[in-house]
């Protein structure tokens, strides 16, 4: 899924004054945002999984020179391919980031991101996080309105040192998607009449999908982790065979019978740890792939269904809790404006409750289409899963190869073992090294 990146050495822009100018000035406004002027049918996406997954690729790094089991600040570069650039990044440059994200984009998918450090981070915690900051990065990089805006141009390719005030620049005095969409007040005309119908049954298949997918990600993670420990056994295996046959206790005359059988096999038993390590090795690099290319792209795929849970929430909590709540003060407005009439009130206190009312219905108004384009975007962001949703067969690809292959590197290497076994059984007068299964059954007969 990850195509490959400009070198990572790359040298970076100048200093801040070589790209703040030119650089914000290219920023303000995007040529042509997506929906502004969407050709065909708005409502619907053209894009397919591939599209999606060309329009970049984003590799998330430590800087090596940073590296420590305790450290103050974690810096990460951030190389773009689409932008053909790399730039530093601490982890509360994607925090704000990931705000502006929100405040301009409250109505799609915006990846979560993953938790802050916290007191006594290790290596392990510092890498998970660096792996969950790859895959926001990416699933930013490739969502198609997110892909197009100034946001993601400037935290992928600003060099300055103060990129979380440029981020916050971009967004001051500009408004949310609905303020800026050209069909923001259209959308209802879009939406099909049961759109409240299908909002609720795509969400409970998201929230099943997402459920399975939760299941097969801690399988993946299983499977690959008992990679790793087979690893271990096999590494220590060849170890034991070797320490055995390096074993230096003399041996007593009245126990060898001048029999030298058990110094030809201490001299072939110490050779077998190599074998045993090289069989250690394939174990890991099995574990490691399956770790890169299923596990990975099942916790993105994961990242993808948690933002679109996220975005339902968020949805009702949100616009629709405000509307509800603006209907409540129209009504209690209403009430008043009534009983100030049959009491005869003073006319200015009447006009005023008259003026609110009006500006009540205005703000009713407006959080009505809001609703809508929020249902508009919703419907959009559905079908953005269902773009995604052929990774499946990607991420089973991988795991059947990944299986295939170190199957196929690990038999070779047993295979090339066994004959150095023969050794071991060489005028011993002992039983073969393989037997049939009834040669093998034979040895606990009667």
């Amino acid at each position: 899924m990850d195509a490959g990146l400009p070198d990572a050495g790359t040298a970076l822009p100048g200093g801040a004054s070589d790209v703040e100018k030119p650089l914000i000035s290219d920023l303000k406004e995007p040529e042509e945002p997506p929906m502004q002027m969407p050709p065909g049918n708005p409502l619907v996406l053209s894009h397919t999984l591939q599209e999606l997954l060309s329009k970049d690729t984003v590799q998330v790094e430590l800087i090596p020179e940073k590296k420590g089991l305790f450290l103050k600040h974690v810096e990460y570069e951030v190389s773009s391919k689409r932008f053909r650039c790399s730039v530093y990044r601490r982890y509360n440059d994607f925090v704000v980031f990931h705000e502006m994200l929100l405040q301009k984009f409250p109505y799609r998918m915006v990846p979560a991101l993953p938790p802050k450090r916290m007191l006594g981070a290790d290596r392990e915690f510092i890498e998970t996080r660096r792996r969950a900051l790859k895959r926001f990065a990416n699933l930013v990089a490739r969502h198609p309105p997110f892909s197009e805006d100034v946001l993601l141009k400037l935290f992928l390719s600003f060099s300055g040192s103060d990129v979380q005030n440029k981020l916050r620049e971009l967004v001051q005095g500009v408004g949310d998607e609905f303020m800026t969409c050209k069909l923001a007040t259209q959308a209802k005309d879009f939406l099909p009449a049961d759109i409240q119908g299908q909002f609720a049954a795509s969400r409970e298949l998201i929230r099943n999908i997402y459920n399975s997918f939760y299941k097969l990600r801690d399988r993946a993670e299983r499977i690959a982790s008992r990679a790793v420990d087979n690893a271990s056994d096999l590494l220590l295996f060849g170890k034991e065979l070797s320490a055995l046959g390096s074993d230096t206790t003399p041996l007593p005359s009245w126990a060898a019978l001048n029999n030298s059988t058990w110094g030809s096999l201490k001299q072939a038993l110490k050779g077998l740890s190599v074998e045993f390590a090289l069989l250690a090795d394939k174990a890991v690099q099995q574990g490691k792939q399956e770790e890169s290319d299923v596990v990975e792209k099942l916790n993105l795929f994961l990242d993808l269904l948690q933002s679109y849970k996220d975005l339902c929430e968020r949805h009702e909590k949100g616009v629709l809790h405000k509307h509800q709540r603006a209907l409540q003060k129209y009504s209690l407005m209403k009430r008043q404006m009534m009983s100030a009439s049959v009491q005869n009130r003073e006319p200015e206190s009447v006009e005023q409750l008259e003026s609110r009312i009006v500006e009540q219905e205005n703000a009713i108004l407006t959080m009505e289409l809001r609703n809508y384009f929020s249902l508009y975007c919703l419907h959009q962001e559905t079908q953005l899963i269902h773009i995604y949703l052929p990774l499946t067969s990607h991420i089973l690809g991988a795991f059947v190869n990944s299986q295939i292959q170190g199957h196929k590197e690990m038999s070779k290497v047993w295979n090339e073992l066994k004959p150095k076994l023969s050794c071991l059984f060489t005028g011993s007068g002992t039983l073969p090294l393989v037997s049939s299964p009834a040669q093998g059954d034979c040895l606990f007969s009667s």
